[in-house]
């Protein structure tokens, strides 16, 4: 799969993570790792350690994952994107709506 998830011993956060290209053929996958949670964690982190491209439809998932998670309040880290990456979500504004690091 090219999207995986796990949630913490404690159920407090939830990990997913992609691989290769982050793009509208993962929306479904990316979706069903956070909404098919058992509980609600306290929050999200999305490795993009593994990820090799993000484009405006991935960007609008990390969006609709906030609104999921609970908007302003919710605590989504994004880590471990490479330059590429971190340009995309720098020139986004990301920065203000996500830990990005």
């Amino acid at each position: 799969m090219a999207v995986t998830s796990h949630v913490s011993a404690d159920g407090n956060q939830l990990t997913i993570a992609i691989q290769g290209r982050f793009d509208f053929a993962k929306h479904q996958e990316f979706r069903d790792a956070y909404e098919k949670s058992v509980t609600k964690p306290d929050s999200v982190v999305v490795d993009l350690k593994e990820a090799t491209y993000i484009d405006s439809s991935a960007l609008g998932m990390l969006l609709l994952l906030r609104d999921h998670a609970g908007g302003d309040d919710a605590e989504i880290q994004v880590i471990n994107s490479n330059n590429d990456v971190r340009k995309t979500l720098a020139t986004s504004n990301f920065d203000k709506l996500f830990d990005i690091t």
